[in-house]
């Protein structure tokens, strides 16, 4: 086999952008955003909106820079060495902490099946195998981490018209509207605020720009696999969000590890649940299947860039350690994160996660702002850049904080050691 044969198509490579979008964030976030209720629907679209526009962005950079090693480059080659080397660090770090969430919500539905999973350390050391099971799946190579993710969107598509088709039937305009919000807080307030929970379920349409090096044809692909994703999964999303708030009360939402199959229960009854149930959990492993891709290959490119330590891999081959340091990493935040109440350990995590990569997709639209002189380039980079920010200043101090502690971290490393005087590798080395 040729080393062009052994690349991915476009299709292939929709597949895996739409399957790493559609996982945890629609199957958990639900009961995460229980408390702010059905107006989350404002959310979704204009979470919608905003990544449409970064789609654009990754479009674009994909068709300009097809042989760039994705968000790093972008930034490094545009914006200097020091900005690559924190949209390097930063994209990594919210891969593997967004792996041990994704790796959750697999936990959640599991519990269905088995209720101890929904205590604090049972559920800790179920995720942490799940972890493990897909590292090794990530290490039977790429074509294998495609191919899975693509057989479990299918399969994770059936609770997806499970629960619309049951919604539909069952949808009561009047627990929607009691759910609309029930803090009381003004719609100005609580959907900005969701912003960075609800932006979870969008991160990976990057995902065909990150392993442009893996596609047949980068310059014309990277743009189809990323707008196909985006536009399913926004359909999806919205369809679902009204179904589930149509049935079940946001009180009871709130407290629940697996809402969908809490919404098969109520409409079907519990053998439709169950199905719902393994779907979920069939879906959340090829996602996260396809997130450890994506893991390896961003700490591959940042050690061939010098930002991260060797044992990541120097060049175009990720060797079998680097995935097997991320699954000691992602073992390690598991245990550290591990609460008695599941969706708060799981809005930690995705809020975490969201504000770092909001970050690193601002770096990407000033980059397409540098790299191209296009008028619809630099509609979706100014409208991708300002999206970005205006979701990271809201939300919240918590997640600031996080998020200005990595940075001030990171550039302290930058410094100390002296990254920015060390050299790039090629990628033939």
């Amino acid at each position: 086999m040729t080393a062009n044969e052994k690349k991915i198509g476009w299709g292939l490579a929709a597949l895996l952008v739409t399957g790493n979008m559609i996982g945890s964030g629609v199957y958990l976030l639900p009961a995460t955003l229980a408390p702010i209720g059905s107006s989350t629907l404002i959310g979704w679209i204009v979470a919608t909106i905003g990544a449409l526009l970064l789609a654009g962005v990754f479009a674009g950079l994909g068709r300009l820079r097809p042989r760039d090693d994705g968000p790093t480059e972008y930034t490094g080659q545009s914006l200097g060495r020091f900005f690559g080397y924190q949209t390097s660090l930063a994209y990594w770090a919210g891969n593997w902490v967004g792996n041990v969430a994704i790796a959750l919500a697999a936990t959640g539905y599991l519990a269905h099946f088995f209720p101890v999973l929904k205590d604090q350390w049972p559920g800790a050391l179920c995720t942490i195998g799940l972890i493990w099971l897909t590292t090794f799946i990530y290490m039977a190579g790429p074509r294998a981490v495609a191919r899975f993710g693509g057989l479990t969107l299918l399969i994770g598509l059936i609770p997806l018209a499970i629960a619309i088709i049951a919604g539909a039937m069952a949808f009561d305009a009047e627990v929607f509207t009691a759910s609309w919000n029930p803090d009381g807080a003004p719609l100005s307030q609580s959907v900005p605020a969701s912003m960075a929970l609800i932006f979870w379920a969008f991160l990976g349409f990057e995902s065909a720009g990150v392993i442009a090096l893996r596609l047949r044809n980068p310059e014309r692909d990277v743009g189809r696999a990323t707008y196909a994703g985006v536009a399913l999964s926004a359909v999806v999303y919205i369809a679902v969000t009204a179904a589930v708030f149509g049935v079940i009360p946001a009180s009871a939402l709130a407290e629940s590890t697996s809402p969908f199959a809490d919404l098969a229960v109520r409409v079907i009854g519990a053998s439709a649940a169950g199905l719902v149930a393994v779907c979920a959990v069939a879906k959340t492993l090829g996602t996260l299947g396809g997130w450890m891709m994506l893991t390896g290959e961003t700490a591959r490119a940042g050690a061939s860039q010098g930002f991260l330590p060797r044992v990541f891999g120097r060049g175009a081959i990720t060797p079998p350690a680097n995935p097997l340091v991320h699954a000691g990493l992602m073992t390690v935040i598991a245990l550290l994160s591990a609460q008695p109440r599941l969706a708060d350990q799981f809005g930690l995590l995705i809020g975490a996660t969201t504000v770092l990569f909001l970050v690193v997709y601002s770096l990407c639209a000033v980059a397409l702002m540098r790299f191209s002189r296009r008028p619809w380039d630099w509609i979706s980079a100014l409208g991708g850049l300002a999206f970005s920010i205006w979701a990271v200043a809201m939300s919240g101090w918590t997640l600031l904080g996080i998020a200005i502690g990595f940075f001030v971290l990171t550039t302290l490393i930058w410094f100390a050691f002296g990254i920015g005087r060390s050299r790039p590798v090629e990628a033939s080395a």
